[in-house]
């Protein structure tokens, strides 16, 4: 499922940290196609779940690196131009 470059940008960026959401979301929010809005949307989920999840203590911190592991498989099928949920 090939892309264009200007969605897999997006999707890509959104997947880098939450400040990539940010202006993934702001850049390219305009422009939007089933690619990029599903991917921000992925990409927001595992940002807000991550972050939540650091206010638990050791437990919410350990469990926090699995959702890295999501963000990082979520960014490869970004780059590879995949729709697939993690």
């Amino acid at each position: 499922m090939e892309k264009s470059n200007t969605y897999n940008t997006a999707a890509i960026l959104s997947y880098i940290y939450i400040l990539g959401w940010v202006i993934a979301f702001f850049i390219y929010g305009k422009n939007k196609t089933e690619f990029a809005v599903y991917h921000l949307r992925q990409a927001l989920g595992l940002h807000v779940t991550f972050h939540l999840l650091l206010l638990f203590g050791t437990v919410g911190r350990i469990m926090s690196l699995l959702i890295v592991i999501f963000i990082i498989i979520g960014l490869i099928y970004a780059i590879q131009g995949d729709k697939k949920p993690v």
